[in-house]
């Protein structure tokens, strides 16, 4: 019941955010997502430790994914910025929501493909939901922090739409970072290492959202070169060729 109801509450998020770019209200509709990502962050861990999986849940999880981070963002960009290119810009934002959705239904067949091997539920297969909507909302956290004349231009959105598309659906394995174990002679270094980051969100929203997606995108070409290392290792092994996947979207 506590998953799916804070999957019903990052659901609220994103509708929200859509409700804020049509009154133009595009930093709070910028937090809405925020929101929506971290309840998306929760509602997994939370089922699992509760035990409290469900297939229900699971087609509850990827519709609310669809909606807060492939409708609501494809939405907000388009009355953002997009509106001035016609069709076109609309083409665009529909792309995206495509990609999202073809994500989603990738994801769900992956589910029931129980012969990989057990080191590849630390990556996803593409950019995971909640990351490509930060990503691809990017020129619009970056215009708060310096002004619309360049990140606000329908041409850099237009190569942000089509490019987080692309990786979206794209095999490019990335960290899923579900499996993180922290030593415990790390534990306190890792608390003040979160507590800095909360503070710095809290102070510069923005600026630290943006650094995030930048250090984000840094990390997939190194994602993607530690996953061939495992898999050449793996074949070395059992000679048995793994393809990637993840238990998130």
């Amino acid at each position: 019941m506590i998953p799916n109801i804070l999957t019903i509450m990052a659901l609220s998020a994103g509708m929200s955010a859509i409700r804020f770019g049509l009154e133009d209200r595009w930093e709070p509709a910028a937090l809405a997502i925020l929101a929506a990502a971290i309840l998306d962050a929760l509602d997994g861990r939370i089922a699992r430790i509760l035990k409290g999986s469900s297939k229900f849940g699971a087609e509850l999880d990827s519709l609310s994914d669809f909606i807060s981070f492939g409708v609501a963002p494809a939405i907000m960009l388009y009355l953002w910025a997009m509106q001035g290119a016609g069709r076109f810009g609309w083409m665009l934002a529909l792309l995206f929501s495509v990609s999202m959705a073809l994500r989603l239904a990738r994801f769900n067949t992956m589910l029931e493909d129980e012969n990989q091997p057990k080191w590849t539920k630390n990556f996803f297969t593409g950019v995971p939901a909640p990351a490509a909507a930060g990503l691809v909302l990017l020129p619009m956290l970056l215009s708060f922090q310096f002004g619309d004349d360049f990140f606000r231009d329908s041409y850099t959105v237009s190569f942000f739409l089509v490019g987080v598309a692309a990786l979206v659906v794209s095999s490019i394995p990335t960290y899923s970072f579900k499996k993180v174990a922290i030593p415990t002679r790390h534990v306190v270094p890792a608390m003040i290492a979160v507590g800095a980051f909360i503070t710095a969100l809290v102070s510069a929203p923005w600026t630290t959202l943006s650094m995030v997606m930048l250090a984000y995108l840094c990390l997939i070409p190194i994602s993607y070169r530690a996953y061939r290392r495992l898999l050449a290792r793996e074949g070395d092994v059992t000679g048995v060729v793994a393809t990637p996947t993840g238990d998130d979207v």
